[in-house]
C-alpha cells in the first residue's frame, strides 16, 4: 500500500491512493485533520466488516451510522487515550446478539485499523438498534 501526499500551502495537503484523492487540513477548514481521518478510517474499516459479517449471518438491516470519538492527552504528542465507536443500526431488536457478535469480530479480529489503535489505547463500542 502506498499513498502520495502533496503540500498545497499553509496546513493543507492532498493525498492520493489508487486514483482517489482526499484533502487533509491541519486547520480543519478545507478537509479533515489527520486524527479525524484516523477515526474515519476506523469507522470505515469496521463498517465494511460489519456489513460483510451481517450479510453472511443473513441479518437484514436498512441503515448503519457510526460515530467514532477519541479522548487524547493534553501534552504533545497528543495521542488517543481511548476510542469509542457508537454504531446505530436499523434492524429488528431480535438481531442484537448477532450484531454485537459481528461488531466484536470486526474490532478484535478483522479490522486492522482497530487492532493497530488498540496497541496504544482501548477501543470500545456502544450499539443503538433503531
Amino acid at each position: 500500500m502506498k499513498t502520495t501526499t502533496v503540500w498545497k500551502g499553509e496546513h493543507r495537503f492532498e493525498s492520493e491512493h489508487d486514483g482517489n484523492r482526499i484533502r487533509v487540513d491541519g486547520d480543519k477548514k478545507n478537509g479533515h485533520g489527520p486524527k479525524a481521518l484516523l477515526l474515519s478510517a476506523l469507522a470505515g474499516c469496521s463498517g465494511i466488516d460489519l456489513v460483510d459479517i451481517l450479510e453472511k449471518m443473513r441479518v437484514e438491516f436498512s441503515g448503519l451510522t457510526m460515530e467514532a470519538a477519541a479522548e487524547q492527552t493534553e501534552e504533545h504528542p497528543k495521542v488517543f487515550t481511548g476510542v469509542e465507536i457508537t454504531y446505530r443500526l436499523k434492524t429488528a431488536a431480535g438481531n442484537e446478539d448477532k450484531v454485537r457478535k459481528a461488531i466484536e469480530l470486526s474490532l478484535e479480529k478483522y479490522c486492522g485499523v482497530a487492532v493497530m489503535l488498540r496497541k496504544n489505547s482501548p477501543v470500545n463500542y456502544k450499539l443503538i438498534i433503531e
